[in-house]
């Protein structure tokens, strides 16, 4: 119910800075200033969502634990709503969440209150191998268990 309320209030108060800002600039210019931070917010949307998939890529050849790559993926993903939603709080919202300093900033926060809550859902310290397991024969049932891990292929 919560919820409900607090979107009831976002969708008036950006009726409220629409029509405010049509009656001081006109209906004209206040569609072009709509259209243009829509324009806007999705070049940076495109350009920060590739630097954040390149930036996961190398994370993983890395093998290192990709928190800030997917925390910003998240946070990417929202201004992207939020920018293309009608409105001027919401494109302001939006275009501060593609800016990388305001996104580390807001992925900092987040970050912090996960490790409070306890709730960090990645992966930490974790190693990956490539093997296959062998079963040991039925009749060879005291035998250790073979683990062959196969050599790495060349890409």
């Amino acid at each position: 119910m919560p919820i409900l309320f607090i979107m009831f209030l976002a969708v008036v108060a950006e009726f409220t800075v629409v029509v405010t800002v049509g009656g001081l600039l006109g209906v004209l210019p206040t569609i072009l200033l709509l259209v243009a931070g829509t324009v806007l917010g999705g070049a940076l949307l495109r350009r920060e969502g590739r630097k954040t998939l390149a930036a996961l890529q190398e994370s993983v050849l890395l093998r290192r634990p990709p928190q800030k790559e997917l925390v910003d993926g998240v946070l990417i993903a929202a201004a992207g709503v939020l920018v293309f939603l009608p409105g001027f709080i919401s494109d302001v919202l939006g275009l501060l969440l593609l800016l990388p300093p305001t996104r580390a900033v807001v992925r900092g926060w987040a970050l912090r209150r996960a490790d409070r809550a306890g709730t960090r859902p990645f992966v930490v310290d974790s190693q990956v191998v490539d093997s296959v397991v062998v079963e040991p024969d039925r009749a060879h049932r005291d035998a250790p268990e073979v683990i062959v891990i196969p050599p790495r292929r060349s890409e």
